[in-house]
């Protein structure tokens, strides 16, 4: 997949204002495979849906999407499991990791799926990010910090031509938000892949080829 394309799309349940000054609602946005690009916006603006959107979890938007021209409304089941196993990747905002597992089982539950990454890899990122002493502990005793970072392995435990990041940083401070990005972007570089970050607020600090005002 090389273009994710937005025609005058919006959330329905903006249908009714007249106050929107978005660049991305609305408007005709193409995203490219290999270019990087960060979405700022304030809350309540749809960031998250815009996530939702694309990846195919929510319908409730009016206007079209298209991958490589497809329109995304026309795709099966089969489908968007093909889609998020080897060519889109997200991480979520709030994460949606499994509270009951460890952190090493987070990461281990994606890539089985997608049998992507070796042990030894997935224990360098955890070395890099401090937190190879939390590998065997329960996510949900974690901070959310450490959450982020265990939500960014798994993020990157799978082939991709776009990789979403919502708000990766936002319980970082700076030396561990400069460590993720790095991981993110020497992987996503790797890949040749699109990288999209949403914020409204601390963002990672990077080479963006656009920003664009949600």
């Amino acid at each position: 997949m090389n273009t994710i394309r937005l025609e005058h799309t919006f959330p329905e349940v903006f249908a009714k204002r007249s106050d929107l000054h978005s660049e991305v609602w609305q408007q005709d946005v193409t995203l490219e495979r290999g270019k990087l690009y960060l979405v700022e916006a304030s809350s309540g603006t749809g960031k998250s849906s815009l996530c939702s959107f694309i990846y195919g979890y929510r319908r409730d938007y009016q206007g079209m999407i298209s991958f490589d021209g497809a329109n995304i409304r026309n795709f099966k089941t089969k489908d968007w499991t093909n889609l998020r196993q080897r060519h889109l990747s997200l991480m979520w905002q709030e994460l949606r990791l499994f509270p009951e597992l460890t952190a090493i089982e987070n990461v281990q539950i994606k890539n089985r799926l997608t049998g992507f990454k070796g042990k030894k890899q997935i224990r360098q990122w955890f070395e890099e990010l401090g937190i190879a002493d939390k590998m065997d502990t329960k996510v949900g005793i974690m901070s959310f910090g450490q959450q982020q970072r265990v939500a960014l392995m798994r993020a990157l435990v799978q082939p991709m031509d776009f990789l979403f990041v919502d708000e990766p940083v936002s319980h970082l401070d700076d030396t561990n938000a400069r460590i993720m990005a790095d991981i993110m972007m020497e992987e996503a570089t790797r890949q040749g892949a699109g990288v999209v970050v949403t914020s409204i607020g601390k963002h990672v600090d990077l080479n963006y080829d656009k920003t664009l005002r949600l």
